[in-house]
């Protein structure tokens, strides 16, 4: 039941971070992504608060070794830079700069009824599932 609960809590408040934060917002979104036109700097702040306080909380996991819970806290321990992570990292870019919606604001997009939400949650679920039924196959 506590996980639960701090499982709602948490996404409760990053997804008022990101309303609060006008990453649900494509227009915003693909400013920021204009780095040779109307450059929109914004976002690059708000990123960067939320690298600082992912370093802390990253740190601060490493040290305590179980969460809040009582569940063990693994690290990933994969560093390996390899075709499928690059390819997945550029698909993931070019999408982002297309509608200027990721996941997490897509998802937070849909409880706000905006249309785009619509469009671009039933997309990402079509791809991964595609990925699914293509990677056998690639591998």
């Amino acid at each position: 039941m506590l996980k639960n609960i701090i499982g709602l809590v948490a996404g409760l408040l990053f997804g008022l971070g990101l309303l609060i934060s006008g990453m649900t917002d494509p227009a915003k979104v693909q400013g920021f992504l204009d780095v040779f036109g109307a450059w929109d700097i914004s976002l690059a702040l708000v990123m960067g608060g939320g690298l600082m306080v992912a370093i802390v909380g990253v740190q601060l996991a490493k040290r305590q070794g179980s969460s809040w819970i009582g569940t063990p806290i693994e690290m990933p321990n994969n560093t390996t830079i390899n075709k499928k992570l690059l390819i997945g990292a550029i698909l993931f870019g070019v999408g982002w700069g297309l509608v200027g919606i990721c996941p997490g604001p897509g998802i937070v997009l849909l409880g706000t009824g905006q249309w785009q939400a619509y469009v671009f949650i039933p997309a990402m679920v079509i791809g991964m599932l595609i990925y699914q039924w293509l990677e056998p196959k690639l591998a």
